[in-house]
């Protein structure tokens, strides 16, 4: 019997059934859940592929089969992030799930016929991080781009290096890291006929017009070890193929990375904790920006006040999730990564925050 996982994170598994309908072109058959161990990396230690707390790095795989069994799908799970000695002890210490490997045997998720891998999130530093150095007082280990870079020459072996589809996608910290390691994962799968990238509610802005930008610098440098590197500065920059699924409002950001310091203008603090104080400028200046116009990105960015969008069902294919130009997210994500059509789907009939409820029928 597999330990216990808690709701937040089993829940991650859910996004993955996206794919039943969105990357199919075909009917699928769903087998019943099962519980899926996870997989220790190989020569982890000696690959310097370790989590926080020196544990190996893990990964969880379900074998893709039929039509599906030369696709693949890597998830990089959320989590926030760690960008101090004291926040990354912290983390080791009250939130294991995100910071190592040690007494995790299974994860459960729905079947379907790609070939899916759930990455463990244990660096705290969205699989950026690459310090050689251990702190020898706290045996903090900041390796998360050796996980990534490991996991995947481990999955080539076993069978990647013949995907014909391949997909990275990822959520929140996961989705971030989905956009800073896209031409990476490209660059690492170079015989795959398709490979794109997903990231939902992974677009963090800079925000240089709202107080406290450089707060904001300062804290995601301290995450990446890399000054002021914020999607918005590199997105334009990414030659695979990149759909970003975002809010203009989300949720987190308002309410946790535009957060001004309390000395600041009150309007400002007002503002990010009840967003239906926000005057209409302050919506404008808040509303995600600086999303490139490369001609193979894919867009589906909604007014919902919400941030994740896979983590639910209801979110992303359901009566009443959200849908522009009558389309769910998981069309979208099915058209525009079968290149059915081009899909660069913006609200611009909405310039305030929508409580997209499920079941309210609030949406554009």
């Amino acid at each position: 019997m597999g330990i216990y996982i808690p709701t937040t994170m089993a829940d991650h598994w859910l996004k993955l059934l996206i794919c039943v309908i969105a990357l199919s072109n075909t009917k699928v058959n769903v087998r019943a859940s099962e519980m899926v161990n996870i997989t220790l990396l190989s020569n982890a230690v000696e690959k310097g592929a370790v989590c926080l707390d020196g544990s190996p790095a893990g990964y969880h795989y379900a074998k893709g089969y039929g039509d599906g069994a030369n696709s693949w799908m890597i998830y990089l799970p959320g989590g926030g992030w760690c960008g101090r000695k004291q926040s990354c002890i912290d983390r080791v210490k009250y939130s294991p799930m995100l910071s190592s490997t040690k007494n995790i045997t299974q994860e459960t998720f729905d079947f379907y016929n790609w070939n899916r891998v759930f990455i463990r999130y244990c660096d705290g530093s969205s699989f950026m991080g690459d310090v050689k150095k251990v702190d020898p007082e706290t045996n903090l280990h900041k390796r998360g781009s050796r996980i990534f870079t490991a996991v995947i020459d481990e999955l080539l072996s076993k069978g990647l290096k013949n995907a014909k589809n391949a997909m990275l996608t990822g959520n929140s910290a996961g989705g971030l890291a989905t956009i800073l390691n896209c031409d990476r994962f490209r660059a690492l799968v170079p015989n795959a006929n398709t490979v794109k990238c997903v990231s939902d509610s992974g677009f963090f802005i800079h925000a240089k017009n709202l107080p406290n930008a450089a707060g904001r610098e300062r804290t995601f440098a301290r995450v990446v070890h890399f000054h002021c590197f914020f999607p918005e500065n590199l997105v334009a920059d990414i030659k695979t193929p990149l759909f970003l699924l975002n809010s203009d409002f989300d949720k987190f950001q308002i309410q946790v990375n535009l957060k001004p310091h309390p000395v600041d203008n009150p309007g400002w603090v007002n503002c990010t904790r009840n967003i239906t104080t926000c005057t209409p400028p302050q919506l404008q200046i808040i509303k995600v920006k600086g999303l490139g116009n490369n001609p193979s990105r894919g867009l589906f960015i909604n007014s919902c006040y919400i941030h994740d969008f896979l983590y639910l069902m209801g979110r992303y294919n359901s009566q009443d999730s959200p849908k522009l130009h009558n389309k769910t997210i998981a069309q979208a994500i099915g058209d525009w990564y079968f290149n059915r059509s081009s899909v660069r789907l913006i609200d611009t009939k909405i310039d305030y925050p929508l409580d997209c409820k499920i079941g309210s029928g609030n949406f554009v």
